[in-house]
């Protein structure tokens, strides 16, 4: 299976011809729930039908956070465009990315959030301001040779090793260990994760997610970085979820693990998932002029001003784990202050200076991770960039930026002066709360729907409140 190719069908007969052509033994069907985790349900070759493409696959929306007890009953229909060989399974496999709709009538389900996606870029046609959005998340990881944790009445523990951490250095060895903060670009041996990145890379092109490049990330014990490139918006949504599927399955393969949880580290480098993005009409970048603060049009400023206005509330959405903000901790380079920025990767907002071009104009959006639902992500920012341009919010007007400045070097007083983005879980739903307007625009979003993720969020935020921390022992056990 590894061998093949990813097929591309533009109707059903096509894929029944290469399911029959190709011996395909099972057909999986995956999807995503409300936090973005894939889940699949699997059927024979034979029970793959124009029937089933008209009907769907009966499953229970309740169990994964998509619709109430009461009424769960939903059907998936895989989208042939997204065919791939799965190299995992034994049997030979043929996977789709499926969208859910309601079981009674099959028409698309209106929390799903990959119909969200879809909604998302038809308000933006509808709007005239552009006919595509392009976008590239950058996806970055831990990965660990072993992990354990325990929760209980009376104990609270985790740990997690890795054989490039220089905590291994009094053991013994070879002594090409990778210290704190030291992993960004690091060389083999110290690089030790070179072909277990270039096997993920092989696989999903193989799978057909394009691969630009793979390497180290600072982080000392095990951090990488895969990127592709850029890709409009539905299909980099499709293709986050096939990183991070793939990521984790080829490190299980080889007997480690992956991880995309943000700060999993304690004093180490976390992991985020910036999005870089641009908007298209009739084949031009609208995001480009050549005379512009970092080569970007009024248009793009505007969407600027959109995105950080919004940032707090946004938030809640790239960003939505408890775990998020020991990332985005004030203080350190993590992307919390609201401003934009020529190169500066402190900034929310960085415009890289090597995107100077019509083809490679753009921003990236730095604080998201892969916590987010990536259909959720996606959408909600290219709402808020959307509201920016209708109503043209100067990013500098209202004081954004830019700033090309080292911030780090200016007194308390004028950092001060800087707007900051949410630093915890509960001020990004407040925020979320007091701002939800800009998403119900084109009824991509739907204001109950918000209503009812932001208890679920809230509800995460006080799990984690409430449990007794391993670190308040040594604080305040002699109380």
């Amino acid at each position: 299976m590894g061998s093949l190719e990813a097929p591309v069908f533009s109707s059903f007969e096509q894929a029944r011809q290469h399911v029959l052509a190709r011996n395909i033994r099972m057909i999986d069907l995956v999807f995503s729930d409300l936090w973005g985790r894939w889940h699949h349900v699997s059927i024979p070759a034979s029970q793959f039908t124009e029937q089933l493409m008209r009907d769907g696959v009966g499953f229970d929306g309740s169990s994964v956070g998509l619709k109430s007890v009461k009424s769960g009953d939903m059907v998936l229909i895989p989208d042939l465009a997204t065919g791939y060989h799965d190299p995992f399974w034994e049997e030979p496999t043929l996977g789709f990315i499926c969208s859910a709709f309601e079981a009674d009538t099959r028409t698309p389900f209106a929390a799903d959030p990959r119909n969200i996606a879809l909604r998302a870029e038809a308000h933006l046609k509808a709007t005239g301001i552009a006919d595509e959005s392009i976008w590239g998340p950058e996806y970055e990881f831990y990965v660990f040779d072993k992990v354990s944790y325990e929760n209980g009445v009376n104990t609270a523990s985790y740990r997690v090793d890795s054989r490039e951490a220089d905590w291994h250095s009094a053991e013994g060895g070879h002594g090409h260990l990778i210290p704190l903060h030291g992993g960004y670009h690091a060389m083999p041996p110290k690089d030790q994760l070179y072909n277990l990145r270039a096997e993920m890379c092989s696989e999903l092109a193989r799978m057909g997610v394009e691969v630009k490049y793979h390497h180290h990330e600072v982080g000392g014990p095990g951090q990488c970085e895969i990127e592709t490139p850029l890709f409009p918006m539905l299909k980099a949504g499709d293709a986050t979820q096939m990183v991070k599927y793939v990521a984790k399955m080829v490190a299980h393969r080889r007997g480690q693990t992956a991880t995309f949880m943000p700060k999993p580290l304690y004093g180490e480098a976390g992991s985020g998932m910036h999005f870089h993005q641009l908007l298209m009409k009739a084949g031009r970048n609208l995001f480009f002029d050549p005379d512009g603060y970092g080569c970007l049009s009024q248009e793009a400023h505007w969407y600027i001003g959109g995105i950080l206005a919004h940032g707090p509330a946004l938030l809640a959405l790239t960003n939505p784990s408890t775990n998020s903000y020991r990332r985005l901790v004030p203080g350190f380079e993590a992307p919390v202050s609201a401003f934009f920025s020529l190169g500066n990767r402190s900034a929310a907002i960085r415009v890289p200076k090597y995107a100077d071009r019509e083809e490679t104009a753009r921003f990236e959006f730095r604080p998201p991770d892969a916590t987010c639902n990536v259909y959720l992500a996606l959408a909600a920012q290219l709402l808020a960039g959307l509201d920016g341009i209708q109503k043209r919010l100067d990013p500098t007007a209202l004081g954004f930026g830019p700033i090309d400045q080292n911030i780090f070097g200016w007194s308390e007083e004028q950092r001060r002066k800087i707007k900051s983005l949410p630093t915890s879980l509960t001020e990004a739903c407040d925020a979320l709360e007091g701002d939800l307007d800009f998403l119900l625009a084109g009824d991509v979003f739907d204001r109950l729907q918000l209503e009812d993720y932001l208890l679920q969020l809230r509800a995460r935020e006080a799990a984690v409140r409430n449990r007794p921390h391993p670190y308040e022992m040594a604080l305040y056990f002699e109380a």
